[in-house]
C-alpha cells in the first residue's frame, strides 16, 4: 500500500448530472484541502478547458484522456459492451493496472457496478458486491447496505453484506466492535419475510459479528446500530425516502419562517443552528458510497453531487485505501 500522500484517485470527470465543472471543482478542493492526488478521466480538451477556470497551480491534478462518456440514462449493459473507451471504463482500468489506487464516479450507477465487476472482478468468496452508504443518526453515523446493487438476495448474500459493512464501520468509521442489525418489520426474531428470518439465523451464527438482532425502519437513524443490513430493493427505497423527507422538511421550514415578520426576524438568531443541523444530515458531507466486495476501491456518488460531495468522495476513497478495507474484507469473508 502506498503512503497516504501517494494515493492516486481516478475520478470520472464526465460523470453526474452536472458534468465536468462540478467534478473538477470538487477535485481541485480535494487536492488543495486534503493534499489528494487526482487523475481526471475524460475528454482531454473539455477537461483542460474547464481546469483553466480554476486556480490549480501546484496541485496534484492530471488529465487522462477518455473519448467516450456514459450518459446517466444509458443502459448499463449496452454501455459496458459498446463504450470500451468511456471515462468509467478507463478509470477502472487505471485501478486494475495499479496506476491508481481508487476510483470515484457520480455517473451511471449501473454502469459503474457492471464495469467494476467486469474490469476489477469480485473479491474471492464474494458472491455479490454491495453499495454501502453512511447515514446520520442521533449519535454517530451508521452504515446502511445494500442500497441498490442487488434487488433480489438470498440470506447468504445479506450475511456477506454484514461482514463487509462490519469491516467498513470498523476501519473507516472507527468503531472497534460495530453493532450489526438486520432491517425488518419487527424486532422479534420471527418477524419479517422468509429472507429476513433466514438471515437472522445466519447472522446469529457468524462469530465475527456483534449481531444485535432486528431493527425497524424507525430505528435506522436512532443510533442503535452501527451497521444496518438489508437487500438492495429495501435499502434503496429507505435511502430515497429519507432523502426526500429531509428535502421536504427543509422546504416546509423555509415556508413557515417566511410566513410572517416574526418568523423572518427570529430566523436570524437561528442561522448558526440551522447550518450545524444541515451539516449533520447533508449527504454531501459523507461523500461517496463505496461498492464493497470488488478487487479495488470504488466509490459511487449521487448523480446530483455538488463539488463538496465530490471532494468528500475522494476523501472516502483515500480513507478506504489507507485503512486497507479491501484486504480486510477479503479476510473477513474468508473467515465467515
Amino acid at each position: 500500500m502506498p503512503p497516504a500522500d501517494r494515493i492516486r484517485v481516478a475520478l470520472d470527470a464526465m460523470g453526474g448530472d452536472r458534468g465536468p465543472e462540478v467534478n473538477i471543482e470538487g477535485a481541485v478542493a480535494a487536492a488543495r484541502e486534503l493534499g489528494a492526488s487526482v487523475l481526471l478521466v475524460g475528454d482531454q480538451a473539455v477537461l483542460e478547458r474547464t481546469l483553466e477556470r480554476h486556480d490549480a497551480r501546484g496541485l496534484r491534478l492530471s488529465v487522462v484522456h477518455a473519448p467516450e462518456a456514459v450518459e446517466m440514462g444509458e443502459s448499463p449493459s449496452a454501455a459496458v459492451r459498446r463504450k470500451r473507451r468511456s471515462s468509467i471504463r478507463i478509470g477502472m482500468e487505471l485501478v486494475k493496472r495499479g496506476e491508481a489506487e481508487a476510483f470515484v464516479s457520480a455517473g451511471n450507477t449501473g454502469a459503474v457496478m457492471a464495469t467494476a465487476l467486469l474490469v476489477l472482478g469480485p473479491l474471492p468468496g464474494v458472491e455479490r458486491p454491495a453499495i454501502a452508504v453512511v447515514v446520520p443518526t442521533l449519535h454517530d453515523p451508521a452504515v446502511l447496505l445494500d442500497v441498490g446493487a442487488n434487488v433480489d438476495c438470498k440470506s447468504r448474500h445479506l450475511a456477506q453484506f454484514a461482514i463487509m459493512g462490519n469491516v467498513y464501520a470498523r476501519d473507516v468509521l472507527g468503531r472497534p466492535a460495530p453493532r450489526v442489525a438486520l432491517l425488518s418489520i419487527g424486532e422479534e426474531e420471527g418477524k419479517g419475510n422468509e429472507l429476513t428470518r433466514e438471515t437472522f439465523k445466519a447472522l446469529e451464527d457468524t462469530p465475527s459479528l456483534q449481531f444485535i438482532g432486528n431493527i425497524e425502519g424507525r430505528d435506522v437513524f436512532s443510533g442503535m446500530a452501527d451497521v444496518i443490513v438489508c437487500d438492495g430493493f429495501i435499502g434503496n427505497v429507505a435511502l430515497k425516502i429519507s432523502e426526500g423527507l429531509a428535502d421536504t422538511l427543509f422546504h416546509l421550514l423555509r415556508e413557515e419562517i417566511k410566513r410572517d415578520l416574526r418568523g423572518r426576524a427570529g430566523s436570524l438568531f437561528l442561522v448558526p443552528a440551522f447550518r450545524r443541523f444541515k451539516r449533520r444530515i447533508d449527504a454531501a458531507e459523507f461523500g461517496g458510497a463505496p461498492l464493497l466486495g470488488v478487487r479495488g476501491v470504488c466509490c459511487i456518488s449521487h448523480g446530483r453531487s455538488t463539488p463538496k460531495a465530490i471532494r468528500n468522495a475522494i476523501r472516502v476513497a483515500n480513507e478506504c485505501v489507507t485503512n486497507q478495507v479491501i484486504a480486510h474484507i477479503r479476510e473477513g469473508v474468508a473467515a465467515g
